[in-house]
């Protein structure tokens, strides 16, 4: 029995917010695959839920002046079959086609997977590499922010009280001209958390790297970017040795540590494999030969 105080509907953003600040202790809930499996393990007492499920102004994923902007509440399937994603951003296909299994996918939402805060959230580091932008609504109006500032810490996002991210928005300028890869290590072949998730991204001027992003769930506190290694690889030729360097530099940026599904060393090895693995891919899908 879950221990439920209250269920409120909301048929409309402001809706949303209203009931939110009405219910100091209130939820936001969409396709509930993270909420139910809180309540269940007891971790929230006496909450109310807001269902914004059904909000139509949270669904989808359009195109704006260039930009890419997804609904947060369109599911992972949604967002993996989706024809702007994929021939737009595949690499987020990549990542919310990895997140459990069918069913899991076809409930589950892009945006609860951002707000839950967990730093094994599959579709984040394709997220950071695309530089995507949260946006927000509260009674205070509306806010952005990089989504590589949202995370505070494990399972703490900046979504101020009664607020609700709306959508995920990908500016024209962080997708034009890349290509991206993600790949997702797990224990198992289907339906695992992540172990290791890495995302690359990559823009090149001829032979030569002229942006370039790596982000990695589950390997530190929170989704991260490796800032360091990104600018080490800004200017770089195009070849084996930049793979090299970035092997050998990702693991500045991270913070991985032991536990009991595996240990701090045997994440590093994944990590720097993955590092070379991602970033490699992604040079070739931009037409270079590592």
């Amino acid at each position: 029995m879950f221990d439920i105080a209250g269920y409120h509907k909301a048929h409309t953003i402001q809706e949303a917010i209203t009931l939110l600040a009405e219910n100091p202790s209130a939820i936001p809930i969409a396709g509930g695959t993270d909420v139910l499996v809180r309540l269940h393990r007891g971790d929230l007492t006496e909450c109310h839920l807001v269902d914004i499920h059904d909000v139509p102004e949270l669904k989808g994923v359009t195109l704006a002046d260039g930009a890419i902007v997804i609904g947060a509440v369109t599911t992972f399937t949604e967002v993996a079959e989706d024809a702007i994603v994929g021939s737009r951003i595949p690499v987020l296909a990549e990542g919310a086609a990895s997140v459990g299994g069918p069913q899991v996918r076809n409930t589950g939402t892009v945006g609860g997977n951002i707000c839950n805060g967990a730093p094994s959230a599959d579709t984040a580091a394709p997220l950071l590499v695309l530089g995507a932008i949260v946006k927000l609504h509260g009674p205070g109006g509306v806010r952005e922010v990089p989504l590589s500032e949202f995370y505070l810490g494990p399972g703490k996002v900046d979504r101020q009280p009664a607020e609700i991210v709306t959508s995920l928005r990908i500016a024209a300028a962080d997708y034009r001209g890349w290509s991206a890869c993600y790949h997702k290590y797990s224990m198992r072949g289907a339906m695992d958390i992540a172990t290791i998730g890495c995302a690359a991204a990559c823009k090149l001027d001829g032979n030569r790297v002229s942006e370039m992003r790596l982000a990695y769930t589950v390997a530190g506190p929170t989704p991260l970017r490796c800032w360091k290694t990104e600018k080490k690889a800004r200017g770089a030729v195009a070849d084996a040795s930049l793979l090299a360097t970035i092997r050998g530099s990702v693991l500045d940026d991270l913070r991985p540590r032991d536990s009991w599904r595996a240990s701090k060393a045997f994440r590093e090895q994944i990590i720097t494999t993955l590092a070379e693995r991602v970033s490699r891919e992604a040079l070739i899908r931009n037409g270079a030969r590592p």
